[in-house]
């Protein structure tokens, strides 16, 4: 590897963990809201982080595909796509929340959880994908 290629290769990295900054900041915030809002009964910011993440990740990727509205880079796409939605949504969390509200006694809202997340998560994709595939529609710039 030349060491321009290196160097391209760690600006990549460093503005992909920019984007992550972003999103793990973000992700925190809707944390502490939900503690102060709606309490721990049932793990909300994680459903809407991921149902928010989905959206922005499927609008993203068709507003700014090749036949969307927006010219993204490759490298702007990695800064939105890998770095911020992927430190923004929590599937880890997700995971062991779930698994907190069974060890815990909590089947059905851990039921729940695995039931509506997922799906929600994939409704927000096609959502998002379906607003930006009707805004590239559109007259004009």
């Amino acid at each position: 590897m030349s060491l321009d290629e290196l160097r391209d290769r760690a600006a990549l990295y460093a503005l992909i963990a920019a984007g992550s900054v972003i999103g793990g900041c973000a992700r925190y915030l809707v944390g502490v809201a939900q503690l102060s809002l709606l309490g721990t009964d049932f793990p909300w910011a994680t459903l809407f982080v991921n149902v928010t993440g989905s959206f922005v990740i499927g609008f993203y990727a068709a507003i700014a595909g090749p036949d969307g509205r927006l010219f993204a880079s490759s490298r702007q796409r990695q800064f939105v796509m890998t770095g911020i939605c992927g430190g923004y949504t929590t599937f880890s969390g997700f995971s062991l929340e779930t698994f907190q509200l069974l060890r815990t006694g909590h089947a059905l809202a851990a039921l729940i959880n695995l039931g509506v997340s997922p799906m929600s998560w994939l409704v927000a994709v096609w959502l998002g994908h379906l607003v930006a595939t009707r805004l590239n529609r559109l007259k004009g710039t």
